[in-house]
């Protein structure tokens, strides 16, 4: 930026440029370039000049030089008449002189203070001078009196603790913003000590110490800034707004209730940052994929504010949209850095996305620079998911991969965020193993724990960044509990006589379940359909699974082929092609999805009737 040129436009500076270029006309007509003389007299060369006192000022000024104008005889030797940057007595030749500050009077000066100003002195502060401002603010003051009387307004505000301390100091004091009760004016008070002339007393140290007490004043300025502190409410006022609708916008981004897999119990906590942190991108949902699995996310957007909350509520929605095509932990993210490249390019965000399988007994995950998922087992022992962890979302340019952990019967895992576990001037991996030394000794429900793990690292409603937190809990069931979950398989070897064993293999478990005729009869036509599906489409090896929780029945059907079905209309001569249109509509819900291994499987599930 080009300074000079920009100050030009400032209009003091324009007219002091007026005022140089007449002065050096002035002094090339005349053919002089004669120095000011000092304390702001410029002499005129034609004029003669006049003899200067003992203390440098004109013997027989003619003009005060109090001037008119912005200059009004402050000593600064630049009083100017109004458009010329002149004085008339300069303009004629005569002599100017500008008083000093000893020929001002203090009481004068005080008085024209827009500020409010009063004189205290004495161990008692009393009263010795309050100015014309200050007796319009607060009201005639009597001369003598102490200043709690005298000045209960300093009382209100605040000061005269204030006054002590500068008293025994000897050392000026600040205080800022104060505001008298009642939603009166806002002052920032400055209390200077000051000296009184001390007269001559007895010769001791104590008569000595005890005079120079009471001749010590204290000067006390009241600047009135309502204006400044209201403005200042303003803003903070307007601040708080715009979190309140950032943190609004947040929580309502955030699902409203988890949902509750059959095989796993699962609590979640969002706690946004204190009051001057802003509102950041954490998030974390729940998905329900069918047959018994479970898909678990937790994600940070990168920033802070409406912004982020924003960018979050569309991720998250991606990953509900992604998460029904059934995909592997690893494709999910893939899909997702090519999303969050798109929404905004200058956005990256880390997230964590994991399949619950109740079958195998594990956790599949990927991760794109998110903090690594921690697993507590049935024994107590804390392991960390290890790698593959790819890039965060947003860059491109990464193929991420799937990893497994075990997550059998009385294992507790927690996902989480940055802000549960990382300080500023510690390892991020210091604030981790403080995380595993919580979660061993953490006991409870996942809710309990969440709460736990929370207050054991610290994190309260001051706390400076935000933070999510996911507890999920694989139980491990005995007694009735357990008589409610059961598994049976079936290897289908053979040719088509595997399908006449199918059925009655479906048949005898569903009747040792005890399940009502209907619902059986039901769920042995799912399985044919299935199984007829599977071997006229499907290659080896080929299993039919079955198994109940305490609120569904599933079928599932697995083989080597990763060619998925789909439901179409078959046509009135067609022979095949009614399967999977029969399975749908008997079933409350059916799907597929391709395995891990290469092949696929299709699932259906039937809803218990409520006991």
């Amino acid at each position: 930026m080009n300074f000079t040129r920009w100050s030009a436009r400032f209009p003091g500076t324009q007219r002091r440029a007026a005022a140089r270029t007449e002065h050096a006309a002035a002094q090339a007509k005349r053919g002089e370039g004669a120095v000011p003389a000092a304390r702001g007299a410029r002499p005129d060369p034609g004029a003669e000049r006049s003899t200067p006192a003992a203390d440098g000022h004109p013997a027989d000024p003619t003009v005060s030089g109090t001037g008119t104008g912005s200059g009004t005889g402050s000593g600064s030797g630049s009083s100017s008449g109004p458009g010329t940057g002149t004085t008339p007595a300069q303009r004629t030749g005569v002599l100017t002189a500008v008083p000093s500050l000893d020929e001002l009077s203090v009481r004068e000066v005080l008085g024209r203070l827009p500020a409010l100003v009063a004189l205290v002195h004495g161990p008692e502060h009393r009263v010795a001078y309050v100015n014309d401002a200050y007796t319009a603010g607060f009201g005639a003051r009597t001369p003598g009196a102490p200043a709690h009387e005298a000045l209960p307004e300093l009382g209100e505000l605040g000061l005269l603790a204030l006054l002590d301390q500068v008293q025994r100091s000897g050392r000026p004091r600040t205080a800022k913003n104060r505001t008298a009760p009642g939603g009166g004016s806002s002052y920032t008070v400055t209390c200077t000590p000051v000296g009184f002339p001390t007269p001559a007393t007895g010769t001791t140290a104590a008569s000595t110490a005890e005079a120079d007490a009471h001749h010590t004043g204290i000067l006390i300025h009241l600047a009135d800034v309502t204006d400044h502190a209201e403005a200042v409410e303003r803003l903070r006022a307007s601040e708080r707004r715009q979190r309140e609708a950032a943190v609004t916008l947040q929580r309502s981004l955030l699902p409203q209730e988890l949902e509750q897999p059959d095989d796993l119990r699962i609590a979640a906590t969002y706690q946004p940052g204190g009051t001057e942190a802003a509102v950041g991108g954490d998030w974390y949902d729940v998905i329900t994929l069918g047959a018994g699995r479970t898909a678990l996310v937790i994600g940070d957007v990168m920033g802070r504010g409406v912004r982020a909350a924003a960018v979050m509520g569309q991720l998250r929605t991606a990953v509900r949209a992604y998460a029904r095509l059934d995909l592997p932990p690893h494709e999910v993210l893939q899909l997702l850095d090519g999303l969050a490249a798109e929404i905004d390019a200058s956005q990256i965000a880390t997230c964590v996305y994991a399949v619950h399988d109740p079958n195998e007994g594990l956790l599949a995950y990927a991760s794109a620079g998110h903090l690594p998922i921690l697993v507590r087992d049935e024994h107590g022992t804390v392991r960390r998911a290890a790698d593959p962890t790819g890039p965060p979302l947003g860059t491109g340019g990464w193929l991420h991969t799937s990893g497994t952990i075990a997550l059998g019967p009385g294992s507790t895992a927690v996902l989480y965020t940055d802000g549960l576990v990382e300080r500023r001037g510690e390892d991020i991996d210091e604030g981790v193993a403080a995380l595993e030394r919580a979660l061993a000794g953490a006991q409870g429900t996942p809710s309990v724990i969440c709460d736990r793990l929370m207050r054991a690292l610290g994190v309260d409603a001051d706390h400076d960044d935000d933070v999510a937190v996911m507890v999920l809990q694989q139980p491990a069931r005995a007694g009735a509990d357990a008589e409610l979950f059961h598994n049976a398989a079936l290897e289908l070897l053979g040719g088509i006589e595997a399908a006449p064993r199918a059925r009655a293999f479906a048949q005898g478990v569903l009747a040792s379940w005890r399940f009502p005729v209907e619902l059986c009869d039901l769920g042995v036509l799912a399985a044919s359909e299935l199984v007829a599906n599977s071997l006229q489409h499907g290659t080896p090896p080929m299993r039919l699974r079955l198994r109940r929780t305490d609120r569904r029945l599933i079928i599932e059907v697995t083989d080597g082929d990763d060619h998925l079905p789909r439901r179409r209309r078959a046509e009135p001569a067609d022979e095949t092609g009614r399967g999977i249109s029969i399975v749908a509509t008997i079933a409350s819900s059916w799907g597929s999805r391709r395995t891990p291994g290469g092949g696929k499987a299709v699932w259906c599930e039937f809803a218990l009737p409520d006991k």
